[in-house]
């Protein structure tokens, strides 16, 4: 069997079992896995631009999503007047006086030779001080707006579409900002520097009501495609939903999920067809060079810092997008839920089985992973029925078992690595 015969049966075995979900249990749950795949398939290209094409180690990938995220509510909600009137103004004009401080504490530290600790100093601490007196009283005044519904300044009320390249950039500018002080540090060091970054975000997200509500979440997000309950009214809907032999409250639903299915698997194809492009461009293989060895590619001549930050901006920009996509799904904004585990480290295992350096494989591990992340708990648990079903109805070693099916998704995951490293290493689709 050809290289190339071999990846479309891999990616038709992973359809099929999607496909077997539908019949099996059901179509709703199907397209569930398949919009959550298609939206992992997305994280796990960003990543493999990182790691394949350069050898970025980045474990900070959930504080990119979860920037994602945020840029969906900044975007897309509607403003809340009150708030603006409260304090919206002055938190705005102390950010801008935080910003100048840093900006200019920055230029007298290169421009100023003598007593320079001591000016950077006093500009730190004046400009610090102006900006906690700005900053405090116009929070509290709005996290005090009705604190039960929102107590925080909305966004822009623009079409939620909008945020998905919002969020990519708001990704891009946080990774431009991590790269310039990050990116000179060695591999493990990068990875530590990352994650920490990561979690500042995220306690950030949490903490800050006036941003985004923090740990009370922003519920009831816009969406692109119709709700369930308008369709559910709508006679034309009801009378095709009846002709297909369906009732039209699954319908309805079948129809928006297969809708956002429509539309992020546009967004990751458009994605794919550029990271193909650049992959096999000279730019791509300068990419590969560098990561292979940096010694000889910058003897050559090549920027290899200049080419490792755009290649994290590049990387994190693509998880911006998928986490603006995935919060649109959801609904709803949760800082809380954002860990590594799933935002991170499930990211890196798809990239790992799906094959580092190959977009095609980063594409094939998200949606297996996922698959197997969403499945394996229900799977375990009628294993777990089947092999106990001799057992008495009151056995507290069957009760135990049965109740332990839940940790079965993270035992799956490292049989999986442990076999794709042992049999297959550079992953199942490998880099040519």
């Amino acid at each position: 069997m050809t290289g190339n015969m071999r990846n479309i049966l891999l990616f038709v075995i992973v359809f099929a079992l999607i496909g077997a979900v539908g019949f099996l249990q059901s179509w709703n749950v199907a397209l569930v896995i398949l919009n959550m795949g298609l939206i992992s398939a997305l994280m796990a290209l960003g990543v493999n631009m990182q790691w394949g094409y350069a050898g970025l180690f980045n474990i900070g990938i959930m504080g990119f999503v979860a920037l994602g995220g945020l840029a969906t509510v900044l975007t897309s909600m509607p403003p809340v007047t009150e708030a603006w009137a409260a304090g919206g103004l002055r938190v705005l004009v102390a950010l801008a006086v935080g910003a100048g401080t840093i900006a200019l504490a920055v230029r007298a530290w290169h421009r100023v030779s003598r007593r320079r600790g001591l000016v950077v100093s006093t500009i730190v601490v004046v400009g610090f001080i102006i900006y906690r007196w700005l900053f405090d009283p116009a929070v509290e005044a709005i996290e005090a707006v009705n604190p039960a519904a929102t107590g925080y300044l909305g966004g822009l009320g623009l079409p939620v579409v909008l945020a998905w390249p919002v969020g990519g950039l708001l990704a891009a500018g946080a990774a431009w900002i991590i790269g310039k002080t990050a990116l000179g540090l060695r591999s493990d060091y990068l990875a530590i520097a990352t994650l920490g970054i990561a979690e500042i975000i995220i306690a950030v997200m949490k903490n800050e009501d006036w941003l985004d509500r923090g740990v009370k979440n922003v519920v009831g997000l816009p969406r692109p495609v119709p709700y369930e309950v308008d369709l559910q009214q709508d006679p034309e809907f009801v009378a095709r939903a009846l002709e297909l032999g369906l009732d039209p409250a699954t319908a309805s639903s079948l129809y928006v999920k297969l809708s956002y299915g429509i539309m992020f698997a546009v967004v990751l194809v458009i994605v794919l067809l550029m990271a193909e492009l650049s992959l096999r461009s000279p730019w791509g293989r300068m990419m590969r060079a560098i990561r292979d060895n940096e010694v000889a590619a910058e003897a050559m001549g090549k920027d290899v810092t200049r080419r490792h930050l755009e290649i994290f901006i590049l990387g994190s920009a693509v998880c911006g997008i998928a986490g603006a996509m995935m919060t649109t799904l959801d609904g709803q904004l949760t800082p809380g839920t954002y860990n590594p585990l799933r935002y991170t480290f499930l990211i890196w295992l798809m990239v790992i089985v799906g094959g580092s350096g190959n977009n095609w494989g980063a594409i094939l591990g998200g949606f297996l992973v996922w698959f197997l992340w969403v499945e394996v708990e229900p799977m375990g648990r009628w294993l777990i029925e089947v092999l106990t079903a001799g057992m008495s109805p009151d056995s507290a070693l069957r009760a135990h078992l049965v109740e332990s099916a839940a940790h079965m998704r993270l035992m799956t995951m490292g049989v999986l690595l442990l076999l794709v490293l042992r049999f297959s290493p550079r992953g199942l689709i490998p880099e040519k």
